[in-house]
Order: structure tokens, then C-alpha cells, then sequence
């Protein structure tokens, strides 16, 4: 299993902000950047629209728990972001973790399958 770490601080979140690589569909924003290192750090926001504290919580739960699912197929080496938009208040797991999929699939973030 893959070695990912968590974004904490708020100046590496700004760092990959600030490089203006995202993408986003209907549940979620994605934010990409590289980081020189072997290793993701990956880091999940939900802002006081989506919802009261029990709800961001459980967005960001079913964020992270969809994120590790797949973590073993994603590219190292770089920062992800997600950020979860208001419509994701109201989404089933299956939902937000196809979602993740999907815009990683977009930043042909997902490794190719060998054979």
C-alpha cells in the first residue's frame, strides 16, 4: 500500500491553490500540484455551505474513506485538494467516491492498468 500524507497547514493548502490546477464537476473541486516528493499528500475541504458540523463531517468522511479506496491506483508524486460543494450535502457514498473517480480520471490522474 501506497504512502499518502495529509495536508494540514494552511500555506500548502494556498500552494496549491495558488497553482490553478483544478477541475470540478457536480459534487466536488479537485486542485493539483506537484510536490518533487515519492509520495500524495492529500488534503479535504468543506466549507460551512454545505451544511451544519455533522454533515461537513460526513462528506469529508465519505471524501477520505473514497479517496484511500483508490489510492493504490493514483499517481505519486503529487498534492491533491478536494473540496466538496454543496451538492455533496445530499450524496450517497457511491456518489462522491464515483465523483472522485471521475475527476481523476480527467487529470489522467489514475495509473494504467498492466497486464
Amino acid at each position: 500500500m501506497k504512502s499518502t500524507v495529509g495536508l494540514q497547514k494552511d500555506r500548502d493548502f494556498r500552494k496549491v491553490y495558488r497553482h490553478r490546477n483544478s477541475m470540478a464537476n457536480r459534487l466536488l473541486i479537485i486542485y493539483i500540484r506537484e510536490n518533487q516528493e515519492e509520495y500524495n499528500r492529500v488534503g479535504f475541504t468543506v466549507s460551512k455551505k454545505v451544511g451544519k458540523a455533522t454533515i461537513r463531517n460526513l462528506v469529508k468522511r465519505r471524501m477520505k474513506e473514497s479517496y484511500r479506496k483508490h489510492q493504490d491506483q493514483i499517481k505519486s508524486g503529487y498534492d491533491l485538494v478536494f473540496i466538496a460543494r454543496d451538492t455533496a450535502a445530499n450524496s450517497s457514498m457511491a456518489e462522491i467516491e464515483s465523483a472522485i473517480v471521475h475527476l481523476l480520471r480527467k487529470k489522467k490522474m489514475i495509473k494504467k492498468k498492466e497486464a
